[in-house]
């Protein structure tokens, strides 16, 4: 559901008649990821501590951790709002792009900042559920934004005319409709007298320790995963309007499958933290091979339907006609980028549900420096979009195979500690 509203989104501002707000958006997506995925640590890392309390039947802890990162996130929301106009002229200073497109993503960035505490608390009550293998309440929350999301956008963008700007708030305005309907679903399992028992442990720095290392490498290595990622747009951007467009289109392509994988990826991060929480190794080596099966059977779906059919599946995402003649040269990327992909999304669940924070920030460094950054300079010297794309599929070929190197390491280890 999360990119099927995104997909919307560029639905609705692809169909403009300027392609700067779709550009723009684009543009100041970019910022909000290293704002908002810099902390992807309170989802992600939540998830494995919650999973590995379960399979302890620690249950006092799986509330503890709930709240310490739920305040957490509140003050790092706040802080955001606080900091929005500094945040927003030293980032819009750094990216590139034309006069036009970067009005069109100020006017996005203002909007949508407003909704940074319940985008982060979100993040926490998700990996919560998830920790605790809710994922009903999972998918409710989703479609209570995705769906709220929607309909705004179509109100504000295509109604009322409010183009980039509208779009930034109809997220924000949902991302708060989700923090309500989540902080419901949490009332029936956690009591005031729970909460009062846990006061004291809440700022225990002694309890803290394991999250801390733990939250410190995963933003490291989300930190490394979203400067790839914006490193790949801002070259985009320098190819040119058009090149942006389309490579923004195709990257929403990319999304859309990764979410569908992340589906499973979650599932088998809630999963390897619960069966490790237990010992259960052969568990887990099952769940290892399902998950990556079925991963790249889904990736490589995508891909295959996008190059076998691309004239009338990118037409729903654009009616431009020199944005989908430049999609159509660069639709057999998807076949690299989701096949390799794939894998490294399944393993990144894996070793997050063992908490091995070390082993992503690894894999993840060694990935862009040595998979896509030399490339993606080679692409910025040539002024070649195709280069650019062969450096994000060795980007995420370098991401699987780092990743893979590692799983003898911890099915050993785990099997040792039964």
């Amino acid at each position: 559901m999360v990119p099927l509203a995104g997909l919307l989104d560029v639905i609705f501002l692809g169909h403009l008649t300027e392609i700067r707000h779709l550009a723009g958006v684009a543009l100041a997506t970019i910022l909000f990821n290293y704002i908002y995925w810099t902390f992807g640590f309170l989802r992600m890392g939540t998830t494995g501590m919650v999973a590995q309390a379960i399979g302890r039947k620690d249950h006092q802890s799986v509330l503890l951790i709930g709240l310490q990162h739920g305040i957490l996130a509140l003050i790092l929301g706040l802080t955001i709002i606080i900091l929005q106009h500094p945040l927003q002229i030293i980032g819009f200073a750094i990216l590139s792009a034309t006069p036009e497109v970067k009005k069109s993503g100020v006017e996005f960035y203002n909007a949508l900042v407003w909704g940074a505490p319940a985008t982060l608390i979100n993040f926490v009550l998700i990996g919560w559920f998830l920790g605790q293998a809710k994922s009903s309440k999972v998918l409710l929350l989703s479609f209570v934004s995705n769906c709220a999301n929607v309909l705004l956008d179509y109100l504000f963008i295509v109604q009322w005319g409010w183009e980039s700007r509208g779009a930034g708030l109809a997220t924000a305005i949902s991302q708060y409709l989700m923090l309500i309907v989540g902080i419901a679903l949490c009332y029936p399992e956690v009591s005031l007298r729970q909460i009062r028992a846990l006061k004291q442990k809440l700022f225990d720095l002694s309890a803290l320790k394991s999250a801390l290392i733990l939250n410190g490498e995963i933003i490291l290595r989300t930190f490394a995963l979203i400067s790839t990622m914006a490193m790949f747009t801002n070259l985009s951007s320098i190819f040119g309007t058009e090149i942006l467009a389309a490579n923004t289109i195709l990257m929403q392509i990319v999304g859309l499958s990764a979410y569908f994988i992340d589906g499973l990826a979650f599932a088998t991060e809630s999963l390897a933290g619960i069966y490790q929480g237990s010992g259960n190794t052969s568990s887990l080596k099952q769940l290892l091979k399902i998950s990556l099966i079925s991963s790249l059977i889904i990736g490589l779906t995508f891909a295959g339907g996008f190059i076998l059919a691309p004239e009338s599946l990118l037409r729903l995402l654009t009616n431009h006609t020199e944005i989908i003649n430049n999609l159509r040269a660069y639709v057999p990327w998807l076949l690299p980028v989701l096949g390799f992909g794939s894998i490294a999304y399944a393993l990144d669940g894996y070793f997050l549900g063992l908490t091995q924070g070390h082993i992503l920030r690894q894999a993840m460094l060694q990935a862009t420096a040595i998979g896509f950054i030399p490339l993606a300079i080679t692409a910025w010297y040539f002024h070649n979009s195709h280069l650019l794309w062969l450096s994000m599929s060795l980007f995420m070929a370098a991401r699987a195979i780092t990743l893979i190197l590692h799983l003898p390491t911890t099915l050993t280890k785990y099997s040792s500690n039964l």
